[in-house]
């Protein structure tokens, strides 16, 4: 009986989507508030971006000294209205244009994905839209199949303030997940270890976020002065931790105050060296992981064996650093790097509203307006599989990681 009930619903909103889309021009309109940035954007089938709008709450945050989830939805209230339509007026697009509304429900902060998923329950409503609920780690997975022709399957390692996995991508919506973060992510330590070092007060990055201040300082600093080590070197699967690394950093910085005789949020001589080996050590254990990721990959025949890819996405993805690290890894192992654009790796709508041309394209996950959608903080993507992973103890071949700066 329930299974009946469920296929008549499916069969309804499939019938809602198709009477809808067909009268419309195949526009989307995807929204973001997963996290710190208020983004929207219309797209049309193509992938071609017809307007878009991004508020960014950095420089607040930057004052507070992290993100305040209470603070984050504030904002995001004040701005998501405007933030809106002017994706809609610099598009040209009317709301009754549009074929459906795609927006993040998971994961992220709760308080953020609420405001997004109220705002656009009433503008379905409002306009009589279909509704896509959109996975935050799927569209970033998918960026990049709007600006080039990547098939499917493809390896996918997604980095960024709150996020880390690896998962091959199989489909829309078809994920088998390899690897995923223990404890804390890989830009929300280096953000982390940024506010312990007191970056905000260096004249070069009063105004960088915590890795995009890593980032640069790195660049003038020498690495081999410190020696941190890799994470989980004994553990033979996919999986993340960053926190022990965290740990390392904090009490080296300790030390280094004491023996300069300054006090905590002083700027340390030697601030360059730490963010260079701090940054350096978040590559490793990111390609190591990869790595062994690439060999279960092809030793289970995930991946074509002729021109497998590796699409890098995330805000993470945006550091050069990282981005040689893996181009080492996959240039090993025969496979081909693809990294979007920076701007198309931080948080934004057009991300979303792709991930819904995607959606629409096949059919998938289209709801009607009237369907209630909750969010959901944690989502984990996809088949989880990593206990296969492990069980294979992939040992990893010797690799020096000679990165240049």
């Amino acid at each position: 009986m329930f299974r009946s009930k469920v296929k008549a619903l499916r069969l309804l909103q499939l019938g809602y989507t198709l009477r809808h889309t067909a009268s419309c021009s195949r526009l989307v309109l995807g929204i973001e508030t997963s996290c710190d940035d208020t983004g929207a954007a219309v797209l049309d089938e193509t992938g071609a971006i017809l307007g878009e709008s991004l508020h960014s709450q950095k420089e607040v945050h930057l004052r507070t000294g992290g993100i305040i989830p209470t603070v984050a939805q504030q904002l995001h209230r004040e701005n998501i209205e405007r933030v809106v339509q002017e994706a809609l007026e610099r598009s040209g697009v009317a709301p009754s244009q549009l074929a459906a509304i795609a927006t993040t429900v998971k994961p992220g902060l709760a308080l953020s994905l609420g405001v997004g998923l109220e705002f656009t329950r009433q503008l379905v409503r409002r306009h009589d839209k279909p509704f896509i609920p959109i996975h935050h780690m799927e569209a970033h997975a998918l960026t990049v199949r709007m600006l080039q022709p990547v098939s499917f399957p493809f390896l996918v390692l997604l980095v960024s303030g709150g996020h880390s996995l690896l998962a091959v991508a199989r489909g829309v919506e078809d994920f088998l997940l390899l690897g995923h973060a223990l404890d804390e992510a890989p830009g929300d330590t280096l953000d982390k270890v940024a506010r312990r070092l007191s970056l905000v007060k260096h004249p070069q990055c009063s105004s960088l976020s915590g890795g995009q201040a890593i980032e640069l300082l790195a660049q003038d600093g020498d690495r081999t002065k410190f020696s941190f080590r890799t994470p989980m070197g004994q553990t033979h699967d996919c999986c993340f931790s960053f926190a022990g690394l965290r740990n390392q950093i904090t009490m080296t910085i300790m030390k280094k105050e004491a023996e300069e005789g300054v006090e905590e949020g002083t700027l340390l001589k030697c601030v360059n060296d730490i963010a260079a080996a701090a940054q350096h050590t978040v590559a490793a254990h990111l390609a190591k992981r990869t790595h062994r990721a690439i060999l279960f990959c092809k030793a289970n025949g995930l991946l074509p064996p002729s021109s497998p890819t590796l699409v890098l996405s995330g805000g993470v993805a945006s550091n050069q650093y990282i981005r040689k690290a893996l181009t080492i890894v996959t240039e090993m192992t025969g496979l081909h790097l693809i990294c979007p654009p920076a701007k198309f790796c931080t948080d934004n709508g057009v991300m979303i509203a792709w991930n819904g041309v995607e959606r629409l394209r096949e059919g998938k996950g289209i709801l009607a307006p009237d369907v209630d959608v909750c969010y959901e903080p944690r989502a984990p993507l996809g088949v989880d599989i990593t206990a296969e992973v492990k069980a294979a103890a992939i040992r990893l071949p010797h690799l020096k990681m000679k990165i240049p700066s």
